[in-house]
């Protein structure tokens, strides 16, 4: 007889985001632990770096799959309203995941300009950040970042000139009309106060 424990079964929940055309799946498990995130659009849909967003896209509703520490979230189109299709997902992906199913292609490294792979910490992954950049990264990750993954998404820093700093929005982030209102009161804000040399915060289109 077998004393190997089995590990606990995925209990997924969702939770509603301030993008009203995300949903943030949550597990009690994690299901990326190499510490990155990954967006996956719906024009990946094949041979992209997550086996589970091959899977959700056979909703064809679904726009794009955001993939991050223990949670995914959804994006879908104007066709569907959530309050119909938040239960098949949820059971789908619980489903999905207890049977076994990989998330993340991990032996399949993606490729530097694959989009699908964000970076966490600088748009070029050769450029030897500054002192002051690395202040920055450091702000983001302790003050910003849990916060943004709160809401189903994730911010990465993409560089600092001339004063401004431009981040990428990822999952619910992308997109989402308050982003914006945050980035501008909250993020931008919370870097000038703490770093003179800031003038404002961009974010970037990918």
């Amino acid at each position: 007889m077998s004393n190997e424990t089995k590990p606990a079964p995925h209990i997924i929940y969702a939770e509603m985001t301030p993008n009203p055309t995300v949903m943030k799946f949550c597990s009690n498990r994690l299901l990326v632990t190499n510490g990155k995130t990954y967006e996956i659009d719906a024009t990946q849909r094949i041979g992209s770096q997550s086996p589970l967003a091959e899977q959700l896209f056979q909703f064809p509703f679904i726009n794009s799959v955001f993939i991050a520490e223990n949670f995914v979230s959804v994006t879908i189109n104007e066709s569907v309203d959530w309050n119909d299709v938040t239960y098949e997902l949820r059971q789908f992906i619980a489903e999905y995941l207890n049977n076994g199913g990989e998330v993340i292609r991990e032996k399949n490294e993606v490729k530097q300009d694959d989009k699908s792979e964000t970076p966490s910490t600088s748009g070029d992954a050769n450029h030897t950040l500054s002192e002051s950049e690395q202040k920055i990264v450091a702000l983001l990750d302790e003050y910003v970042r849990p916060a943004v993954q709160q809401d189903g998404g994730a911010i990465d820093f993409h560089s600092f000139e001339d004063g401004i700093v431009k981040v990428v929005l990822k999952g619910s982030c992308s997109g989402c009309p308050s982003s914006i209102i945050t980035l501008k009161n909250g993020i931008e804000q919370l870097l000038k106060s703490m770093m003179p040399e800031v003038k404002s915060v961009e974010a970037l289109e990918e």
